[in-house]
C-alpha cells in the first residue's frame, strides 16, 4: 500500500524523523506554514495538494491541527473521505495534557515549538510586521505572562535562540522537553 502524508510544513522536520525512525514507506508531502497567518488557506492548499497526489496513492492522512482553519479543514477533509490526525494543534499535540494544564495555570502562555524558535525572525517577526514595526510588539504581547517552549529535539542552540527570543519578549522563560508526544503517538496508531 501506498501512503502519502501531507503535512503541515511547520511539523515536517518532526513528521519526516518520526517516518524514518518508524521504517514506514511513506511519501511526504508539505504545505506550507505561512498557511498559518492566512489560516483560511489551510484547508484549499491541503485540498490542492491532495488532488495532485491522489492518482498516485492508495491511502493519504493529512497531519495538520485545525490551526485556526474553523472547521473548513475537517470540511473539506469529509468530502474526500481522508483522515487527520487527532489535535487542534501542534502545541496540543506535542504537549498533551502538560499544554492544557499549562493554558489552565496560566491562559496568557505564549508557545514556541523547535519550528517556531528556527524560524521566529521569518514567521514572527516578518509575519507580524514586527520588522517593519516593532512598535506592535507591546500591542501583540500585551496580555502574555510566560513563554514556554515546547522542545523536540534537544539542540543547545534552539534554547539558546529560546531564551534571546525571551528576553526580546520580555516574558519569563520556561523550557519543557515534550519530544513528539501524541504526534507521534497518533500517527503511529493511524499508520497501523
Amino acid at each position: 500500500m501506498t501512503i502519502a502524508l501531507i503535512i503541515c510544513g511547520a511539523l515536517a522536520r518532526e513528521v519526516l524523523d518520526i517516518v524514518q525512525k518508524h521504517g514506514w514507506d511513506a511519501e511526504v508531502f508539505g504545505i506550507p506554514a505561512i498557511d498559518h497567518m492566512f489560516p483560511e488557506r489551510i484547508a484549499p492548499d491541503v485540498e490542492k495538494r491532495f488532488l495532485e497526489i491522489k492518482a498516485r496513492f492508495d491511502r493519504a492522512i493529512v497531519v495538520f491541527g485545525d490551526c485556526g482553519s474553523r472547521g473548513a479543514l475537517d470540511e473539506m477533509l469529509a468530502r474526500h473521505s481522508l483522515e487527520r490526525i487527532d489535535g487542534p494543534h501542534c502545541y496540543e499535540m506535542y504537549g498533551g495534557q502538560l499544554f492544557h494544564d499549562l493554558m489552565e495555570e496560566e491562559p496568557g502562555t505564549f508557545f514556541l515549538t523547535d519550528f517556531l524558535v528556527r524560524g521566529f525572525n521569518g514567521t514572527v517577526m516578518k509575519g507580524l510586521g514586527l520588522d517593519r514595526f516593532p512598535e506592535l510588539k507591546e500591542e501583540y504581547f500585551r496580555h502574555y505572562k510566560r513563554l514556554v517552549y515546547l522542545v523536540q529535539n534537544e539542540e543547545s542552540e534552539l534554547a539558546a535562540k529560546s531564551r534571546q527570543i525571551s528576553e526580546y519578549l520580555g516574558l519569563p522563560l520556561e523550557i519543557r522537553v515534550t519530544g513528539y508526544g501524541l504526534l507521534e503517538e497518533r500517527l503511529v496508531e493511524m499508520m497501523a
